[in-house]
């Protein structure tokens, strides 16, 4: 897939192309659905397949108060915008001086100029340019002038929920992360490097790969999860603790830790996915080591149930 990091690297023959415009923050089935009409409308049309996206959620430069944690960080976006057959994407640094520039500019100089739109798919609520004020109708009308479509979008839903960035971190944040896999079409991740801890794990017989604080992704709520560990292209089942394990003095931030079962590799420096699949229980504090490990058996025992398809939802 073609990356374009602002307007000015799209090459002068690009296009012309059909264009997606959102945020796409976990680039879930919705936003995949999306993808796969404007795939399907390039390929009848003989246009280059385009997604329009930011690079940070427009809040965070309008109302930083009130803006939400990303899903994903922009590598990951990117990452999985091209896994879903997409040929180029245009991530705009969305600043306040963009954010001030009218809609007709937007219109002109980068969906009809940039990308050489000639069809353009956004939702019904769909707003751009200085104050928000162009809405689709608008874009219509631009369109018109310009030389594209404008198609708009319906929300797409799943057991009668729609889905929607908001819906699945509102599910991650409660540890509902089964719930957000069906949302998202793939369990939700974090990614990092794996770091020296306090080996306590190790000590008591389950030694965790420890991430780096600074990992990627929108970690769930504390407590313990089936999950697996991606190292290198290859997935191990493991068992995934989230929180700052209220059993031990000292650990003031939350960890993402995991314990590979059935495996003993050296990941120190390595980077990792960790994804999470199933709920097991909440972290608790426990009176010693010693209860802690009688619960770290109970833990692995349910894990290797649900790993296994054993336990249902």
């Amino acid at each position: 897939m073609m990356v374009f990091q602002s307007v000015a690297d799209v090459p002068d023959d690009f296009g012309p192309s059909a264009v997606t415009i959102g945020k796409f923050d976990g680039v879930h089935l919705g936003h995949r659905t999306v993808i796969d009409q404007v795939r399907r409308t390039a390929a009848e049309r003989g246009l280059v397949s385009t997604a329009l996206t930011f690079d940070r959620n427009p809040l965070a430069v309008l109302r930083p108060a009130i803006a939400p944690v990303s899903l994903t960080s922009n590598a990951q976006k990117l990452e999985l915008l091209a896994a879903s057959g997409l040929e180029a994407t245009l991530m705009v640094q969305f600043t306040k001086e963009f954010s001030e520039e009218s809609p007709e500019r937007f219109g002109t100089e980068i969906l009809a100029g940039a990308l050489n739109a000639r069809v353009v798919y956004v939702g019904d609520s769909f707003r751009f340019g200085k104050q928000a004020k162009g809405t689709v109708e608008d874009l219509r009308r631009m369109g018109q002038d310009l030389g594209f479509e404008v198609r708009s979008i319906d929300k797409v839903s799943i057991g009668g929920m729609a889905v929607s960035s908001t819906r699945i971190r509102s599910a991650i944040s409660a540890g509902a992360v089964k719930q957000a896999g069906r949302l998202l079409g793939r369990a939700p991740t974090v990614r990092g490097v794996v770091v020296h801890g306090q080996h306590r794990g190790r000590e008591l017989g389950y030694p965790t790969a420890n991430l780096a604080p600074d990992f990627e992704g929108f970690v769930p709520a504390d407590g313990v999860y089936a999950g697996t560990v991606t190292v290198a292209g290859t997935a191990y089942p493991a068992a995934i603790s989230v929180g700052n394990n209220p059993t031990f003095v000292g650990v003031p931030e939350k960890q993402v830790e995991a314990h590979l079962l059935d495996q003993a590799i050296d990941l120190y420096g390595q980077t990792v996915e960790v994804a999470f699949l199933d709920f097991v229980r909440p972290m608790v504090k426990f009176a010693g080591m010693e209860e802690l490990a009688v619960q770290m058996i109970a833990d692995e025992a349910k894990i290797r149930q649900v790993l296994s398809g054993l336990v249902r939802p």
